[in-house]
């Protein structure tokens, strides 16, 4: 009987931590990282630092000058040298530590290095960034953030930057249309395609941004945030009359600046200028934002009439993507399928797309229109996305960088709430006036008393 009560008194805790552990593991990784996964990381880490990078082939011959010194206090054996560990930093997600490279190293060294140094060190990745020169930044990832996505506290704010999604290295991916000025976003249905373009335009919605849409599917994904859009096509036929209005603003914004150029003896040169961004405040344009969902239905014809209609309005698209940056408008592109047998222009204007984010697709060729000009290795990762993660996408831009992305839940409703309550900075854009979408009206709902009042009689 002793020897059973003693066993439920050590067994019977031990088993609840355990089971403890074992459920914030799956529930909140978080959690369990902050208890468990972090104290024996850290633990390993430091105690077999020297070996592993030995064993990973990080370490460089010692300098004569130490292996003199070695011998001369010591009799131990003089091993090879890593790079120098700094401070490690714990933080929510995993472990931060930079490391100064030794004599012949390279940060590609331990980029290579980087999936034994993960399986070494017990974490669920490593990921290597470059500070300077001869210094690197090593990033242990505890866990996996994309698999409940949680923005970080802090995030970049600006005119036209939007933080949108995560990456899988913790970080922050802001869409910048000032250094990406054009972008295009594939995905199938249920692929989080939609749930990307929810996030932009709430994120613009609170800036002094005109926000302009082409929605060919009767308006279903874009008509929610009409109190907040300046302008809106639900069909190719209203989209073809829109792209003309749009061409027209970005000339006279050309125009606008041309006319600045026209520089006088004496004028200072931070008054030179190329684009809108370098007029005066009270002279400089607001920034338009053309989101055109459902790509592909401006590229289909069925008779001969389209065709016309189709090449103008592709054409229109181009010019746009080649000139618009300057006049301060700037493409979002997103659809489904893309590819070269769309028609004519469509490589083109794929072309002018700085930005690609490519969601699940169903066939590996829109993968590769999406990614294959810029990165051939995204393609493989692009097309391992499963229909279990909607939301998850493979982002990457024309410098040949790419990352895994996942954007957080944000519902309709919410987003529509958040248009609605930015209704009054649409900006006055008077080429824009007709296509301004009809907003109903909201009743005011009025409280009924409780009680039914009783005429008071004599």
């Amino acid at each position: 009987m002793s020897d059973l009560a003693t066993f439920l008194e050590v067994g019977g805790p031990v088993a609840a931590l355990g089971g403890g552990a074992a459920y914030a593991r799956v529930r909140h990784p978080g959690l369990y990282w902050s208890t468990v996964g972090l104290p024996f990381s850290m633990a390993r880490l430091l105690s077999s630092y020297g070996s592993v990078m030995e064993a990973c082939g990080l370490t460089v011959a010692p300098s004569r000058l130490r292996v003199l010194a070695v011998k001369a206090t010591s009799r131990r054996e003089v091993r090879p040298v890593p790079p120098r560990r700094g401070i490690i930093r714990p933080t929510t997600t995993g472990l931060r530590l930079r490391l100064r490279l030794a004599p012949g190293q390279e940060p590609a060294d331990l980029a290579a290095s980087a999936e034994r140094l993960r399986h070494a060190w017990g974490v669920h990745a490593v990921y290597v960034t470059t500070v300077k020169p001869g210094v690197v930044d090593l990033r242990l990832i505890g866990f996996d953030v994309l698999k409940r996505v949680r923005m970080p506290r802090k995030l970049p704010s600006g005119l036209l930057q939007v933080p949108v999604a995560l990456r899988e290295d913790t970080t922050p991916f802001v869409r910048d249309y000032r250094t990406v000025p054009h972008q295009l976003t594939l995905g199938a249905t249920l692929s989080g395609k939609s749930m990307y373009l929810r996030h932009l335009v709430t994120g613009l919605a609170r800036q002094p941004v005109a926000l302009v849409g082409i929605d060919c599917k009767r308006g279903v994904e874009l008509a929610p945030f009409a109190p907040r859009l300046s302008a809106l096509a639900t069909d190719p036929d209203q989209a073809a009359e829109l792209l003309p209005a749009l061409i027209r603003e970005m000339e006279d914004r050309y125009d606008l600046i041309k006319a600045r150029q026209g520089i006088a003896p004496g004028t200072p040169d931070e008054e030179i200028t190329s684009d809108i961004w370098g007029l005066p405040e009270r002279e400089r344009p607001v920034p338009v934002v053309l989101f055109v969902d459902e790509v592909a239905e401006l590229f289909l014809v069925a008779t001969k009439k389209d065709e016309e209609r189709r090449d103008e309005m592709v054409t229109q698209l181009i010019r746009l993507a080649q000139l618009g940056r300057a006049a301060g408008i700037y493409l979002e592109v997103c659809g489904q399928r893309f590819g070269a047998e769309l028609g004519k222009g469509a490589t083109m204007l794929r072309a002018q797309l700085t930005g690609r984010v490519c969601h699940r697709v169903n066939d590996e060729a829109s993968a590769k229109m999406a990614l294959g000009d810029i990165a051939p290795e995204a393609v493989s990762a692009a097309c391992a996305i499963a229909p279990e993660r909607p939301g998850l996408a493979v982002a990457g831009d024309t410098s040949g960088g790419w990352s895994r992305i996942r954007t957080p839940y944000l519902s309709l409703g919410d987003a529509a709430e958040t248009c609605r309550n930015s209704a009054h900075l649409v900006p006055d854009l008077p080429a824009l006036k007709r296509f301004r979408p009809d907003v109903p009206v909201r009743p005011v709902e009025t409280s009924s008393p409780v009680l039914k009042p009783r005429p008071v009689t004599d």
